[in-house]
């Protein structure tokens, strides 16, 4: 393992060239952790079960951990903010099925991307057949439950503009609350919608084979404060990749 870590600070540093790396590769290696941020309330990708994470994401950013010698220390933050944690220093990397989107590209750097998604939308099975366009969503008799940051919500706001949206601040509880009848509607992406579906019998992801976006994918999304730190990363995912740790963690928790 020690041979491993040397082997990958060697190679971040001989191609560092002219970029000037921050402290944050430092740190981590004194300390021997990296912090992790995540919301911790989407299944697939990263869900706290009783207390302990589980999920897509945590399983990679484990395997990349083990592979540079560190731990993982995670700290849960709402989706509302994580661009403030980013900017803030509260960790080294956000998880947790985190959309690649242009915006997030202004004040972050992304991993490359995996679980390629459309948003779709977790209704009741009986209801099905009520939604077949953006525009049968989009109706005053419609209730849709949203949380309370991220593209979902960004994407409730500016498309169903004439439907009842509510807010509720614990993203994974909302699929039991559309089961029970109090909100129709829940905007997710593919894999959330499918995993739910198959968990409840009541419930049933409409627009799986035709999403209301064009496709996206999710990424492990970091601060821009260090090349050196963006190129172990890098260097980590590919590591995972070539070692089966990516199809291991998609086979387990995506398929």
């Amino acid at each position: 393992m020690k041979a491993v870590k040397t082997l990958i600070l060697a190679a971040a540093v001989a191609a560092a060239g002219a970029a000037m790396a921050g402290d944050r590769l430092d740190a981590i290696q004194k300390s021997g952790v990296i912090r992790v941020g995540t919301p911790a309330d989407y299944r697939p990708f990263a869900m706290d079960e009783a207390g302990v994470i589980k999920g897509h994401d945590v399983d990679v950013i484990k395997a990349m951990a083990a592979y540079a010698g560190w731990k993982v220390e995670f700290v849960k933050t709402p989706w509302k903010d994580i661009e403030a944690g980013i900017k803030g220093n509260r960790f080294d990397v956000a998880v947790g099925g985190i959309t690649q989107t242009l915006a997030r590209t202004s004040w972050g750097e992304f991993l490359p991307g995996y679980a390629p998604f459309g948003k779709v939308a977790l209704v009741r099975k009986g209801d099905l057949t009520k939604y077949r366009t953006l525009e049968d969503l989009n109706q005053p008799s419609v209730r849709v439950i949203k949380n309370p940051g991220g593209t979902n919500k960004q994407f409730v706001l500016k498309n169903l503009t004439k439907a009842q949206v509510s807010t509720h601040e614990k993203n994974f509880e909302i699929p039991g609350l559309i089961a029970e009848g109090k909100g129709d509607v829940m905007i997710t992406e593919t894999a959330e919608a499918i995993l739910y579906a198959k968990k409840n019998p009541k419930l049933g992801a409409a627009f799986i084979n035709k999403p209301l976006t064009p496709v996206s994918e999710m990424g492990f999304l970091m601060p821009t404060d260090d090349a050196d730190f963006a190129r172990v990363m890098n260097y980590l995912w590919h590591l995972s990749d070539i070692r089966g740790d990516l199809t291991r963690a998609e086979s387990a928790w995506l398929k």
